[in-house]
């Protein structure tokens, strides 16, 4: 089997190795034991790799509940955990708007709007948050 492709199992999500980045495509409905693999398999797969980055893309998703904001968020918080950042890719307008109904504004989590957007986000270098204290001006 090629690297990088994983072979699609029924109640898994494929998690796909592109470089030092992970690609995965949810469609449809997420339910509790698939999100709970798939957060399994990443968690291992990051590991295995030394990947530094995951990219959900979750074009295919059309309808979103607070189950799947609850999913993403600790996805993300999980990935992180493992030196790794997360980006959310293909958000439809509608789900949008239904996450911030139902309060869920997923801070922390980054967002873009296509998954070529998110790997070009993943590329750029970390910048470390600024410690707090005073700015010097010079004269």
């Amino acid at each position: 089997m090629n690297e990088g492709f994983a072979r699609p199992v029924a109640g898994h999500v494929p998690v796909l190795r592109l470089g030092d980045v992970l690609l995965v495509t949810l469609q449809g409905d997420l339910y509790d034991s698939t999100a709970h693999q798939l957060q399994q398999d990443l968690s291992e797969t990051i590991t295995r790799s030394g990947a530094t980055g995951v990219v959900i893309d979750i074009s295919g998703v059309e309808i979103v509940d607070s189950f799947l904001g609850r999913v993403l968020a600790e996805t993300a918080a999980q990935t992180e955990l493992l030196a790794a950042r997360t980006v959310v890719a293909g958000m439809r307008p509608a789900v949008a708007i239904t996450l911030v109904e139902l309060g869920l504004t997923l801070p922390g989590l980054r967002t873009a709007l296509t998954t070529e957007a998110a790997m070009e986000l993943l590329a750029q270098p970390v910048v470390p948050p600024r410690s707090g204290g005073t700015r010097e001006e010079s004269p």
